[in-house]
């Protein structure tokens, strides 16, 4: 016979998935804090991490920005116009650039930029630490007298967050200079209008809860693949699963960011 599965496992079992959940965050708060630390060290920055840190940071943002910023632009002229069209056709045309700021400029784009540096640069940058750390590098770097975070962690931890910076930063402005021509043309008779109804959109407190989203994204972004990659399991057989984890915690971060800037800005 098989033996059937003892019920009074089961506790201990969900005890230690909730155990293990609940460290997995705190190792990335760990490692957020340590990061922290390390970005305001002066010592933190010698030549050769500055070196890494701008290489990082060129290799990147540099082949990213010109191709998001067409397929942005691309996405945002088409939703432009149709919102302005429908808009137009209901009679509230009054209303269509405050649409278009707020679900473009606010909502879509921080969220979309984060969501393509996390597939370009965060997981990738996870997958290459953990390579390193199963064949030894990181310890090898510890016995030459080298903080591995500092000359290997932080350098990509802050080019992922610039990375998603940039990206959300020339998106959003194209995207507001594509609303301004479709709406009023080669024209700067509008501009006065344009600006105003931009500004009754961007108000002290939407732009203090748009900041703040932009740069927890940022920050989620750079640090959520490279803390899976170092706390979790290094045994190469289950470094797939690590990377499953590290993007269902990414996206639930990014979920739970979004939810709660929706809840400023409209509650």
């Amino acid at each position: 016979m098989v033996p059937l599965p003892s019920r009074s496992g089961a506790p201990a079992e969900i005890g230690r998935a909730v155990l293990r959940w609940f460290s997995g965050w705190w190792r990335i708060v760990h490692l957020g804090a340590l990061l922290l630390v390390l970005a305001l060290t002066p010592a933190s920055y010698t030549p050769a991490n500055r070196a890494a840190m701008a290489r990082h940071i060129v290799v990147g943002t540099a082949p990213m920005l010109l191709w998001f910023t067409l397929l942005s632009s691309l996405i945002s002229l088409v939703i432009i116009r149709i919102v302005v069209v429908t808009a137009a056709s209901y009679g509230l045309s009054q209303y269509a650039l405050q649409m278009v700021v707020r679900v473009l400029v606010l909502e879509l784009i921080p969220l979309t930029a984060a969501i393509f540096v996390a597939l370009r640069i965060g997981l990738p940058d996870g997958r290459e630490l953990a390579d390193m750390r199963l064949r030894g590098e990181l310890d090898a770097l510890r016995r030459r007298g080298l903080d591995p975070l500092a000359h290997e962690v932080l350098p990509r931890a802050v080019a992922g967050a610039f990375a998603v910076l940039m990206l959300a930063a020339v998106a959003g402005v194209v995207t507001l200079v594509l609303a301004y021509l479709t709406v009023h043309g080669f024209t700067v008779g509008g501009f006065a209008r344009y600006t105003r109804t931009v500004g009754q959109v961007f108000t002290p407190a939407v732009t203090l809860i748009f900041a703040i989203k932009t740069f927890l994204l940022a920050l989620a972004v750079s640090l959520i693949p490279v803390a899976s990659a170092l706390y979790d399991a290094p045994d190469a057989r289950t470094r797939t699963s690590a990377e499953l984890r590290a993007l269902v915690r990414l996206f639930l971060v990014m979920l739970l960011i979004e939810a709660a800037s929706l809840v400023g800005n409209y509650y």
